[in-house]
């Protein structure tokens, strides 16, 4: 059997310390190879210091336009993003009803979007392998353009490509602007894992979910692999603000389990980032 990458991505690293720890426990004694830092979160600055000290850890942009913590720009530089008080709307749901009626202008999206991109880098000093987002706006096609722009343009050479196995309308609508996705990727050159996992799953990848995701995706015909998951060691504070229903403490618990390495080894998984996808070229002939 062909050994495949398999790129293992938490998010919200920087949503707060005990979570980005958890995350970097993850990593240090489990299968964590990568993590997409989130720009706006309360402690990211802190926790951007802790990565220097793990050069094997890819790093990437967690971009957000939603969510609990307040965006980098004011509101009036980004007026269609926020509400009076400056905050983001809080979810996925709320910034696409708002973005298909047309109330959402792309270039706040885009403003936003460059001024996390640039704290991330030159604020906090971190070279960026790949760039995504938070609630996986960036399937929205709007949305997709700007991050594979800034992509280009910033020199960032991988974007993840969710996608859901879920049955029903959502699922179909993930599966229609996921595909769209990977052809904008493709034609601007930039590279992403042909398979993935998670979304479906998010808050809730427990040992058990996170060996049948494996199977499943190991039995595909991808060369290369994504799973993201949401560890964490969150304080009861965390849970009241960002009170999502995820399991961090759970998915941690399976990704430091000796039994997923075994799964790993099973399915003929190679651990590695996105700095070990091959060049788009090689890609497209590969498939």
């Amino acid at each position: 059997m062909t050994r495949r990458l398999l790129i293992v991505n938490a998010d919200d690293y920087g949503l707060s310390e005990e979570i980005s720890r958890g995350i970097l426990r993850a990593h240090d004694a489990g299968v964590v190879t990568s993590v997409s830092v989130l720009a706006v979160g309360p402690a990211v600055a802190r926790a951007a210091a802790w990565l220097r000290d793990r050069p094997g850890l890819g790093v990437g942009g967690h971009l957000a336009a939603v969510g609990e913590d307040p965006p980098l720009l004011s509101a009036r530089e980004i007026p269609t993003l926020v509400d009076r008080r400056g905050a983001f709307r809080l979810g996925w749901r709320s910034f696409m009803t708002a973005a298909i009626a047309g109330r959402v202008d792309m270039a706040d999206v885009r403003r936003e979007f460059e001024a996390q991109l640039e704290r991330l880098r030159y604020e906090l000093g971190l070279k960026l392998t790949h760039v995504d987002t938070h609630q996986h706006l960036h399937l929205y096609p709007p949305v997709a353009r700007i991050v594979t722009e800034l992509a280009g343009e910033r020199g960032i050479g991988a974007v993840r490509v969710p996608t859901s196995a879920a049955p029903g309308p959502r699922g179909m609508v993930i599966r229609h602007w996921s595909r769209a996705l990977s052809t904008r990727l493709r034609a601007a050159g930039l590279s992403f894992p042909e398979a993935y996992g998670g979304l479906d799953e998010a808050g809730s990848l427990t040992l058990l979910r996170a060996e049948r995701l494996l199977g499943r995706l190991a039995r595909g015909p991808a060369g290369t692999i994504e799973v993201n998951c949401h560890p964490g060691e969150p304080t009861a504070g965390d849970r009241i603000r960002y009170a999502w229903g995820y399991r961090w403490e759970e998915e941690l618990a399976g990704l430091t389990s000796p039994s997923l390495r075994e799964t790993l080894r099973r399915l003929d998984l190679d651990l590695g980032s996105f700095t070990d996808l091959p060049t788009p070229g090689a890609q497209a002939a590969s498939r």
